[in-house]
């Protein structure tokens, strides 16, 4: 258990960088895979929501040092940069967290360790991009934090599907993370795992 506060067994679910203008040199195939990562994350938010799962945005600043969420959703979603689209999508909703972070980890330099043990959580379900980058930072330090992990296989992506691939063992190996993709473990399942 990650706190003392913590209720065993509690969830959250984390979505990762995807508030993201993907304009940077050769951000093509991120897009692409990001894309096809957004219906499990939606399906996912959707049982978060039926659930009483809270949805956490953990997004990186994006250069942006004096800004807040709505700042960041709108200089993606008014812009013509190529991840606008899927950022309308996946937009954060009034009662969803946003934690900004300024560097790969949501527990780097973040509320996030403050928040999760505020809200009883000691489970956490990883979604978004990078796989190999922000995901698996954030992992990494969820991790050394003692709480369980689920990072579905398709809810996650990065430029290189080989990377991904990559990240995903080193998550299950490493970290003791679960990484079935939505098709076979639900919101449900995950949190019967916990009872």
């Amino acid at each position: 258990m990650a706190d003392t506060e913590q209720a065993p067994g509690k969830t959250a679910l984390l979505i990762i960088d995807m508030i993201n203008a993907l304009d940077f040199e050769d951000a093509a195939p991120l897009q692409e895979a990001a894309e096809a990562a957004a219906e499990p994350i939606l399906s996912l938010r959707a049982a978060a929501d039926a659930a009483g799962v809270p949805v956490i945005y953990v997004n990186d600043n994006n250069g942006e040092w004096h800004s807040e969420r709505s700042r960041l959703v709108e200089n993606v979603t008014e812009s013509d940069a190529p991840g606008r689209e899927l950022t309308r999508k996946l937009a954060p909703r009034k009662d969803d967290y946003f934690i900004i972070k300024p560097q790969f980890s949501g527990f780097y330099s973040t509320n996030l360790p403050v928040l999760l043990p505020k809200l009883g959580v000691s489970r956490l379900i990883l979604t978004g991009v990078a796989a190999d980058i922000c995901v698996l930072f954030t992992a990494a330090d969820a991790h050394m934090r003692a709480y369980d992990l689920w990072v579905p296989e398709d809810a996650v992506a990065s430029s290189d599907p080989q990377r991904t691939k990559w990240a995903l063992e080193i998550m299950r190996n490493s970290m003791d993370a679960e990484i079935g993709p939505t098709r076979e473990c639900s919101l449900a399942d995950w949190i019967a795992k916990a009872e």
